[in-house]
C-alpha cells in the first residue's frame, strides 16, 4: 500500500481518536536512528501524538472520508436497529471496535442500534459513553466533510435518526 501524503493544517482521521488536524512533520532521535514523525492535534482532546510516519499506513490513518461515504453512514440511521439477543460485555466490545475501526458506516451502525427515543427506556452509563463516543466521532467527520459547524452537523444526524422511528 502506497504511502498518504499529509500536509500540515489537513484533517485526518486516526481511527484510535478521531478527527485530527496535522501540525507537521517532524524528525526525532530515538538512540541512534532518525525517524519522521506525524504530529497530530485533537483539539476537542487536547492532545497531540507523534506518530512514526512508517507506521501511518499501518495504523490506518486516513483522510476525511468521501461525501459519498458519509451519506451511506447517514442513510444506515435512517434504517431501524435490529434487536441484538447477545450479552452486553459481547455487544459493548463490537461497539467499541466499530468506533475504533474509524470507518463511518460502521461508527453510524454504533450510533444507530444505541440511540434512544424519548418514551424508549434510559441507557445504562456505559450504552450512554458509547453512545456519546460514536456520535461525537460521526458528527465531527460528518461536519467537515460537508462543510458544516458541528451544531449544524448534529442536528442533521439527529434528523437522521428520527427518520429511523418513523
Amino acid at each position: 500500500m502506497a504511502e498518504l501524503a499529509f500536509d500540515k493544517g489537513q484533517y485526518i482521521v486516526y481511527p484510535a481518536h478521531g478527527v485530527g488536524i496535522i501540525q507537521g512533520i517532524e524528525s526525532q532521535s530515538i538512540g541512534n536512528l532518525q525517524i519522521k514523525v506525524l504530529v497530530i492535534s485533537f483539539e476537542r482532546d487536547k492532545m497531540t501524538i507523534r506518530l512514526p510516519l512508517n507506521k501511518s499506513t499501518a495504523s490506518k490513518v486516513r483522510h476525511l472520508c468521501s461525501k459519498k461515504e458519509m451519506q451511506e453512514a447517514i442513510e444506515c440511521l435512517k434504517v431501524p436497529t435490529k434487536v441484538k439477543k447477545t450479552m452486553w460485555s459481547r455487544r459493548a466490545q463490537e461497539y467499541e471496535s466499530k468506533i475504533n475501526s474509524g470507518i463511518p458506516l460502521s461508527i453510524a451502525q454504533v450510533v444507530r442500534d444505541l440511540h434512544r427515543t424519548a418514551n424508549q427506556p434510559e441507557h445504562s452509563y456505559s450504552e450512554r459513553q458509547l453512545y456519546q463516543e460514536a456520535l461525537d466521532r460521526l458528527m465531527r467527520e460528518y461536519a467537515l466533510v460537508n462543510k458544516v459547524n458541528e451544531v449544524e452537523a448534529l442536528k442533521e444526524l439527529e434528523a437522521a435518526l428520527d427518520l429511523n422511528v418513523a
